[in-house]
């Protein structure tokens, strides 16, 4: 914190003289309705740099103002903004008092559909307006918006546009549910997000709701840690577009350009944007090659009925940086000031025992260099095989190198919503949506010639030679793409590579790259009926759902000089495989569908003094699996069934789970209010936790999860409003995490593996909150947000396999009793300082300062070692359990740097912004992502710095530009 207390005064000491310079020239108070005075409330002249703020008595002036006409204008944070009109005399003052209101903001239509909450909403949340938006993001990830919000960890990982994660509360993106418009956005198997599908939403964004914990969505969402809400509201916007050009590091070009047209006739509204961006990124080879679009439609059919349509979409394709790294390899200098860190495990240190050779931050271990020689085609496609957008075959992204690792997708939504007003009383909104779309990730298949760190590779001249292992070698290894290409083109011959001997045949591919891909469509609706019984009690009852069908192959997307491919894992070829080429597909091919239905009923009740509601909802999941690669009659369990075709089938029961959620909230006073909220939610387990669909396994008892939550706040507004704050506790219990676990099924069929499900894998999650903000004066402002959790395992997880054929059981224990959670630090602190030195300008600073960061980690690495083979294991055999915590990563700061000016121009009715953003600024070297006791880069797996993987935080970068509005 020594840090965040040095530079954040600088920043002040230069803003407030330059804010003290506001002179005024009308007079006046700035009150509440009810009359107590608003000390701070910005009171400023539209269209001209004059403006003040009031005292402690709410009074504030102005002087030496020009005769004329003006427009008056008073603000505080918490209260809805007054204007009025004043004529100011060539001689004299002006007298001109405002009165503000503290009355909820009314919502739109889409709002309440989103489940936005409000001030009388008795929650814990944050709103991020478009202003925010434009100010701190500088087209960065959506969720790195998020970073000035408590409780709230998001990183770009490994570097690559879209590669963002978000946590809250310590849960990751699988238990925090993303809507946009509404709609979930979740994966409907895994429930993960993946933002480069929405890459370029923020453009077309007008606000951003994060609801932490269980929040107010009565939705069956997976919101434990949170739920964030975007909305794209066409009718918030009024008309007018914009033209925005931005430049930034690693060669980062975007444009952007977007068009509103307000209210046309009373009846109709538009919104379009379309985003072009490429790059070369920060880190090694992040490239980006990306379009976004949106539109939105809205339409007044009747005083009854009203009709909304949006679509957004963001094809993209961008190198990836998939791999963390042993802290050596990105910086021996800071790996060797770790204090647990071991020199030996450097080979600069001692090249006997070494492993880890230094390279730079922005090392990405997933590209090598290839020999310009090599013309070959690539195969992927987004759009429909075969189209006219998307041929199939095409060129390598660069000639002069190849990425191992790239994400390429297109998964469009389309939204239709339909309001209708019933009567007075009643209302009916609805949202019928389409998700869907192609793409994939790419990677190796085979065997690829690959070399450590010194260059050796693991091609050998002679069998004799073949002894060679690339990770025999120091780290980081990289692929030798010119040696594989080498091979694959060359006529019939025998070669040794990787310990291994290969016969090929004339231009046999030894090893290819092939893309994972993932096709998938979602059709789906929710629909809220509101019923307002009376002014005070409002209920609502809703429907809720979903069908997918995802497809889930490898095919081949680069024969790397080769013409084909010898493939054998299709269980319907002959023994001895059969060759494919490009587009082909390989390893393995099913195909996923989950069906989603959901129920629930909700009441709000609002008086004077008190607000509360509560709900409850009920929903069924359902999952089935058609294996195209697996041949029913080679599997014995009676859950397996046939198509026509012979091709295997996993058909699950339905699983069903409940939630209840209620709170309320009281006004203690003006400006004081106090609330709590309870929560008891079962969470049904994703797809991969009911069937393995690699495996052809079963769980035949699934288990919901189950997450109890209490919270407790107050937000206040003292010094009427010139002081703002939010602070809240919060305590989240997570029973019967699913976690599973693959088992042989004794000496049968192959493919015989089951799943177990682990018990008492239990989490608890507490935590305190603040959110605070402070403006003394209409030109300075600081906000600021404090979050310190307690996050730990409760106590160690079972297990239980019996065999069906021999009746022998098998006991499961993972020692994490009063482990750490981890993958996001525990303690957060965020300050931002603003500065409105002149007119159209602001500038702000932005301090995070992050600690108690403890690696995360697989509670399945913490299995205890069965070392009698009994089947059981024993108290000897739990003391001997390895119950070291993780490694904890060391705390950092860094700042970012946002400025905007308007430009004081206008040539009808154009208006000139200029902007910049610098983040890290004093390029500090941090670890912002980190696992415990890696699986491929420790040292000696004894839970120290030498044994992390990590991802280093991005080094100093800026983006920069100019936008026209019209």
């Amino acid at each position: 914190m020594k840090k965040i207390r040095t530079y954040v005064p600088l920043f002040i000491l230069f803003c407030l003289p330059i804010a003290l310079m506001a002179q005024g020239a009308i007079q006046g108070t700035v009150a509440t309705e009810a009359g107590e005075a608003l000390a701070g409330a910005n009171v400023v002249v539209e269209g001209t740099d004059m403006g003040a703020a009031a005292d402690l008595n709410g009074a504030y002036i102005i002087s030496n103002v020009p005769a004329g006409t003006y427009t008056l204008t008073a603000s505080v944070i918490g209260y809805e903004d007054g204007s009025k009109t004043v004529v100011v005399p060539t001689s004299g003052t002006v007298t001109v008092n405002f009165s503000l209101t503290t009355g909820a903001i009314e919502l739109s239509a889409l709002e309440v559909l989103a489940s936005r909450a409000t001030r009388n909403t008795p929650v814990a949340f944050t709103n991020v307006n478009k202003e925010d938006i434009e100010l701190r993001l500088g087209s960065q990830d959506v969720p790195m918006i998020l970073n000035t919000t408590p409780s709230v960890y998001a990183t770009m990982q490994g570097g690559g546009a879209g590669d963002a994660r978000v946590n809250v509360r310590g849960f990751n993106q699988r238990n925090v549910a993303v809507m946009i418009n509404g709609v979930p956005v979740n994966d409907m198997e895994n429930a993960w997000v993946y933002w480069s599908n929405w890459d370029g939403i923020a453009d077309a964004t007008s606000s951003i709701q994060l609801q932490r914990g269980l929040s107010a969505v009565n939705l069956a969402t997976p919101s434990i840690g949170g739920t964030m809400n975007l909305i794209t509201d066409p009718l918030s916007h009024k008309r007018g577009g914009l033209f925005k050009q931005e430049y930034g590091a690693g060669m980062f070009l975007k444009t952007t350009i977007n068009y509103h047209s307000g209210l046309i006739g009373d009846k109709l509204a538009l919104s379009g944007t379309i985003v072009r961006k490429t790059g070369d990124g920060i880190i090694d080879k992040c490239w980006t090659d990306a379009w976004a679009y949106y539109f939105g439609a809205s339409y007044v059919l009747s005083d009854v009925h009203r009709f909304e349509l949006y679509a957004v979409g963001a094809p993209q394709r961008h190198g990836q940086n998939r791999y963390k790294q042993n802290i050596g390899t990105y910086d021996e200098d800071y790996a060797k000031d770790l204090e647990t860190y071991d020199d030996s495990a450097l080979v600069s240190i001692d090249e006997d025992d070494g492993e880890y050779i230094g390279q730079d931050h922005t090392f990405n271990q997933n590209w090598s260099p290839i020999t310009s020689d090599y013309k070959g085609k690539q195969y992927w496609y987004m759009y429909g095989k075969g189209g006219f957008f998307s041929p199939g075959l095409v060129d390598r992204y660069a000639t002069d190198y190849l990425n191992e690792r790239e994400n390429y997708f297109h998964k469009p939504q389309v939204n239709l919503n339909w309001f209708w007003n019933i009567n007075d009383q009643m209302r009916l909104s609805s949202v019928f949506y389409f998700s869907g779309g192609s793409g994939g990730g790419t990677g190796t298949y085979g065997t690829i010639v690959t070399a450590d760190a010194t260059g050796k590779n693991d091609q050998a001249a002679t069998s004799e030679d073949n002894w060679f292992k690339y990770y025999y070698g120091p780290s980081p290894w990289v692929r030798d793409w010119d040696a594989t290409y080498a091979i694959n083109s060359a006529p019939a011959d025998t070669v040794y590579v990787y310990k291994t001997t290969f016969v090929r045949g004339d231009k046999e591919s030894i090893g290819i790259l092939r893309n994972s891909i993932n096709r998938q469509w979602t059709l789906g609706a929710v629909s809220k009926l509101n019923y307002d019984m009376s002014d005070a009690l409002k209920l609502q009852f809703g429907l809720d759902v979903r069908t997918a069908e995802i497809e889930h192959a490898r095919e081949v997307r680069d024969l790397l000089g080769g013409e084909y491919y010898v493939h054998t894992n299709n269980e319907f070829d002959p023994e001895e495989g059969v060759n494919v080429v490009l587009g082909d597909i390989i390893d393995y091919h099913f195909t996923n569908t989950v069906d989603w239905l959901g129920f629930f009923g909700q009441g709000e009740y609002t008086a004077d003094l008190f607000s509360a509601y509560g709900m409850a909802g009920y929903s069924m999941a359902k999952y089935h699996h058609t294996n195209h690669f697996k041949k029913a009659s080679n599997y014995e369990f009676a859950y397996i069934d046939s198509t026509d075709d012979g091709e295997a089938v996993i058909d699950a029961d339905w699983i069903t789970s409940m939630q209840v959620k209620g709170g309320g909230l009281y006004h203690l006073m003006d400006g004081l209010d106090l609330f709590a909220n309870f929560g008891y939610v079962q969470k049904v387990p994703i797809f991969d936790q009911v069937i393995d669909d690699y495996n052809m396994a079963l769980s035949t008892d699934p288990k919901n999860e189950l997450f109890i939550s209490a919270e407790g706040g107050i937000n206040f507004r003292p010094l009427g409003g010139m002081f703002t704050g939010k602070f809240n506790f919060y305590y989240t219990m997570w029973r019967d995490r699913s976690m599973t676990r693959n088992v042989q099924a004794g000496a049968g069929t192959s493919g015989d593996t089951d799943i177990i499900f682990l018990t008492n894998l239990d989490q608890d999650h507490m935590g305190i909150e603040a959110e605070l903000a402070y403006q003394p004066m209409a030109m300075f402002r600081l906000d600021g947000a404090l979050s310190y959790g307690m996050w730990n395992f409760v106590d160690d997880a079972t297990g239980t396999y019996k065999e069906y054929a021999t009746g022998l059981s098998y006991d499961y224990v993972y020692s994490v009793k009063d482990l750490k959670v981890g993958d996001m630090p525990q303690t957060i602190v965020a300050l931002g300082a603003s500065c409105f030195p002149i007119k159209g300008a602001t500038i702000q600073a932005v301090v995070n300062y992050y600690d108690r960061h403890w690696g995360d980690w697989d509670p399945i690495s913490r299995e205890v070692e069965d070392t009698d083979e009994d089947g059981e294991i024993s108290e000897d055999e739990l003391e001997a359990a390895d119950r070291t915590q993780s490694w904890e990563a060391p705390g950092y700061m860094k700042i970012d740097l946002h400025a905007y000016y308007d430009l004081p121009i206008q040539l009808a009715g154009v208006k000139l912004q200029a902007f910049v953003h610098i983040f890290n600024l004093l390029d500090e070297t941090f670890i912002q992502d980190a696992t415990d006791n890696s699986a491929y880069n420790s040292w000696d797996n004894d839970h120290d710095a030498d044994d992390a993987e990590v991802y280093m935080g991005l080094p100093r970068s800026f983006n920069a530009g100019l936008t026209v509005r019209f």
